[in-house]
């Protein structure tokens, strides 16, 4: 390679450490391609980005917390949009989206002729993007993909080590216990990202079917089967779930949730 020719800034996101150094091994092959740092979480990712403005960023999607795309929606917000590689286990949803936005990802376990054809078409990008600006219209699409926009909201939940994204409308209610936010499912009971709250929650599902009941539980109105009053001018609420769940509608709330299914 000529010592002239620019090299590719990039950072790696993983909450892996292996899955690290096995990618910035992998990448040591290209000598264009040169490591100006590592983030562990998103927190640490979207620092790091800001401070060394990488030209490429390869991003892992399954991470504690936060995940890669609300990494991605970080960075958006600040108008800091590098090149952007996913890196996923197996998810046909995320996968799906990547494919209808053009947006490029590599499965684990990274094979090395995969990462070499993903630098092939990085390269050609960063070139058209000298002449074109950033590629941040398919980025946004792609957060719509995944939900990560108001109205179309998806709620990342923790599941066997890996962070899926559900449906809103798939939550029969959420549930704040032991400092945590949870999601009841027909599924089961799933642990909402460590950093969510149910005030943030409630704001951002404005647009869904959900009523907050008490401090402890938002309720999809969609899943009450029935109501009734209860002691203390408190109502409570049975959920068509299997466990035909109780809800306790504070007495402070009673009057919204006539509001709310206008009563």
């Amino acid at each position: 390679m000529n010592k002239d020719t620019k090299k590719i800034r990039t950072v790696l996101v993983d909450d892996e450490l292996p899955a690290i150094d096995e990618l910035a091994f992998l990448l040591s092959d290209a000598e264009d391609v040169e490591v100006v740092g590592t983030a562990g979480n998103a927190t640490e990712a979207v620092q790091l980005i800001r401070e060394v403005l990488p030209d490429l960023v390869f991003l892992d999607i399954q991470m504690p917390g936060k995940d890669g795309f609300h990494v991605l929606a970080d960075l958006m917000s600040e108008s800091l949009t590098p090149l952007v590689v996913f890196i996923t286990a197996y998810d046909e949803y995320a996968i799906r989206a990547f494919e209808e936005n053009a947006v490029d990802y590599i499965l684990k376990p990274i094979p090395r002729e995969r990462l070499a054809k993903c630098l092939d078409r990085v390269r050609d990008r960063l070139e058209e993007s000298e002449e074109t600006g950033s590629p941040s219209a398919s980025l946004q699409k792609l957060l719509a993909e995944v939900g990560i926009k108001p109205g179309i909201a998806r709620i990342s939940v923790e599941h066997s080590g890996r962070n899926i994204l559900l449906n809103p409308r798939e939550v029969d209610f959420f549930e704040y216990e032991s400092r945590r936010v949870y999601a009841h499912t027909t599924k089961g009971r799933f642990a909402c990202q460590s950093d969510l709250t149910l005030d943030r929650l409630e704001e951002r599902l404005s647009g869904f079917a959900f009523f907050r009941a008490n401090r402890s539980q938002l309720v999809n109105l969609s899943r009450v089967r029935a109501y009734a009053p209860w002691f203390n001018g408190k109502y409570v609420l049975t959920l068509n779930d299997a466990e035909k769940t109780e809800i306790t509608v504070s007495k402070a709330r009673v009057r919204d949730f006539r509001a709310a299914i206008e009563l």
